[in-house]
């Protein structure tokens, strides 16, 4: 903020411009003498008014009889962006609709001390609605501009309060004020009634001028006041959503809340700094908020909503939204500097302009769309979140609601209120409720899930055997390792008469309470047909016609075995991985898993132990497991380790990179035969 000196004098000393002008552009300016009590007078002119560029337009010999006449008096029009009164339509109102560039304002001022003094420091402070830079002239004598006028081209910046100092030893008598304006050829898309001034300046003394200059400046920060709540609003909901997407991976709406909100406080961030700062030139600041930043927040709000819907179709979603948004990026960028009037012909806009607008209506064709399948598949939930969706098109579309010249701002203790704040600020209160309704839903379910699985837990648990049968010439050992709190895998050792015993083992595709239910109903069906029999084959098929329609599209690994007391073993298999003899794979007979067919049959295939030799059974999760790089397990280094103990072989599998539950049984045996003898209790009738 510039300050301006100001000399004392008398109570009684008034200024007195006299501003005078013919209406007709054929006679020369003729001043009327006007006395004013006032510091300050507003210069409404008639000013004159040429389009062109020329320096010497600023001398004050210059004869400007053959210019138009422009007045900037106020005839009571309200800003179509601000709804602040005293609006002067820009040239585009007033006889150059096609007019861009440059154009120049002269006035001829007669200045005069009312009380016979010197005339005071003054200084003339320039409208702060100007499109698009300016520079002032007194006398031909360059005192001021706004924006940077270059040889190479001008560059603006959004709209600030400017004064600037007249010369100084002003004396008393006319002089010429000539304004040279500038306006880029994509500024009347941007704004309506573009073009120059849009308020008359005021001519006063320096004082009087700075202290209007900094009531300017406080108008500014009370307009600013709005966008500070929107950033906070906006703010504190995107650190909610992205908590709550930390918490929970799995609720993508949260993702896409929290990209959507923080781009429209970048946005919103962009635009405030450029009330303030001079190094954001305005193309910039378009080509980040016009160009890139709105037309991105269009399509993420849309993803959002569509992801707050759980929609199948989201992959089709995308497809539409994004294509969407590339063609509006593109559209508006053909509307906007540098690339309009200069790359793209200005008669482009004839199609352009319905074009973007009618992209940016398709997203609210998209919106309401979602809203309405998800109002089908959500219910109440659907029903709820048409509250904040019948709000998003009060702020999101703020520029067609300007181009209508639909008044849309009022004042609340003089601080500009628009009802785009409302709607923005009422949307996202109602979004911030939904997702807290869902979060704390969410929190209900997982505490019950959680509670469910470990009920499953337990009973799966009481399933695995944690205390293996002693049998006597053998020696058995297990290792249960499960990727989740449920796993699919399971596995019994069964003692049977004659100190032989039964080995189980398998994998239920999936994991979680369905895969433990699956577990407990495979392994109540085994004991169950111990009852009838002990052969492997004929085990696996009644297992098979059990798992029958239970499979809910998975299926179930199984192998079992029988072991003799004098090492022989009989093994049937359904689709499960080979057993390991020695750390060699032992080929047997493999079926169908189980579930999978009711006509399955299974072949039982026989070896032998001798002393000393270890059998040992695994699962897919040893040979699956997956290294940081990517690299699988692999049958060669599960047959390199199967002759080590189960613990040693788990232990490896889970180092390299445990991805699956990891099941391994070993069975050595002994070289001895030991005279213990099995309980009772753990022998079962042939």
């Amino acid at each position: 903020m510039r300050s301006f000196p100001c000399r004392s004098f008398g109570a009684l000393l008034s200024m007195v411009l006299l501003v005078s002008f013919h209406a007709r552009a054929s006679a020369p300016a003729a001043p009327v003498r006007v006395i004013i009590g006032n510091p300050i007078v507003a210069l409404t002119g008639p000013w004159r008014f040429h389009p062109g560029d020329d320096l010497a337009w600023a001398q004050p010999d210059f004869d400007d009889a053959s210019w138009s006449a422009m007045d900037l008096a106020s005839s009571g029009s309200l800003d179509p962006t601000t709804g602040v009164a005293g609006f002067v339509r820009g040239w585009t109102s007033n006889g150059y609709p096609k007019l861009t560039g440059y154009a120049w304002y002269r006035l001829q001022v007669d200045v005069e001390s009312g009380s016979g003094n010197t005339i005071p420091p003054l200084a003339i402070r320039m409208p702060e609605d100007v499109d698009d830079a300016y520079q002032v002239y007194v006398d031909g004598r360059f005192i001021g501009e706004f924006g940077n006028f270059a040889p190479h081209g001008v560059s603006f910046i959004n709209a600030q309060p400017r004064a600037f100092p007249l010369p100084p030893h002003l004396h008393s008598g006319p002089i010429t004020i000539a304004v040279r304006a500038w306006m880029d050829t994509a500024t009347p898309f941007m704004a309506p009634d573009a073009g120059g001034l849009h308020e008359a300046p005021l001519l006063g003394q320096a004082q009087s001028v700075d202290t209007m200059l900094q009531m300017d400046w406080q108008q500014i920060d009370r307009s600013i006041a709005t966008y500070v709540v929107r950033c906070i609003v906006l703010g504190l909901l995107a650190l909610l959503a992205f908590v709550l997407f930390w918490l929970d991976r799995r609720e993508k709406a949260c993702f896409w809340l929290a990209l959507a909100c923080s781009a429209y406080v970048l946005n919103l961030v962009v635009i405030g700094a450029g009330y303030y700062v001079t190094w954001i030139p305005m193309v910039q600041e378009t080509i980040v908020t016009d160009i890139l930043l709105n037309p991105i927040q269009f399509g993420l709000w849309v993803i959002f909503w569509a992801s707050w819907f759980r929609l199948p179709e989201m992959r089709r979603i995308h497809s539409i939204v994004w294509p969407l948004v590339a063609f509006l990026v593109a559209g508006v960028a053909m509307l906007r500097a540098p690339l309009y009037g200069a790359v793209v012909p200005v008669s482009a806009s004839a199609w352009l302009l319905p074009l973007t607008e009618i992209l940016k209506l398709a997203f609210g064709a998209v919106l309401f769309w979602i809203a309405y399948r998800g109002i089908r598949t959500r219910g109440i939930e659907g029903w709820l979140a048409l509250i904040p969706i019948l709000l998003m098109p009060v702020w999101l579309y703020t520029d067609e609601l300007a181009t209508l010249h639909i008044y849309r701002t009022f004042y609340i203790h003089g601080i500009p209120v628009r009802p785009n704040t409302f709607g923005l600020v009422f949307m996202m209160i109602a979004v911030s409720l939904l997702m807290l309704r869902r979060f704390i839903s969410g929190l209900r379910d997982k505490q019950r899930m959680e509670t469910e699985m470990e009920q499953a837990r337990q009973v799966q648990q009481v399933l695995i055997p944690e205390a293996l049968p002693v049998i006597p010439g053998f020696q058995i050992q297990s290792e249960y390792r499960p990727a989740r709190q449920v796993g699919g895998d399971f596995f019994q050792i069964i003692a049977l008469d004659n100190h032989s015993f039964l080995a189980v083992i398998g994998d239920v595709s999936g994991k979680g309470i369905p895969a433990a239910m699956t577990v407990s109903l495979l392994v109540g069906a085994v004991r169950t047909a111990l009852l009838a029999t002990h052969s492997p084959a004929a085990l696996l098929g009644v297992l098979n016609a059990r798992m029958i329609g239970r499979s809910q599209g998975g299926f179930t690994t199984c192998l079992i075995i029988r072991v003799e007391a004098d090492g022989a073993v009989t093994a049937a298999n359904a689709g499960h991985l080979a057993p390991y003899l020695n750390g060699r794979e032992i080929p047997v007979a493999n079926g169908l898993p189980l579930g999978l067919s009711a006509t399955a049959s299974y072949a039982e295939s026989a070896f032998r132990l001798s002393h000393g030799d270890r059998l040992t059974l695994i699962t897919d999760g040893v040979t699956e497991a997956r290294s940081r790089t990517g690299e699988l397990f692999g049958f060669e280094r599960a047959a390199t380790i199967a002759n080590q103990p189960a613990a040693d072989i788990a232990a490896a599998a889970e180092r390299f990179g445990m991805e699956d539950d990891i099941t391994v049984l070993g069975v050595l045996r002994l070289a001895a035969e030991p005279s213990s003898t099995l309980h009772d209790s753990e022998l079962l009738p042939a």
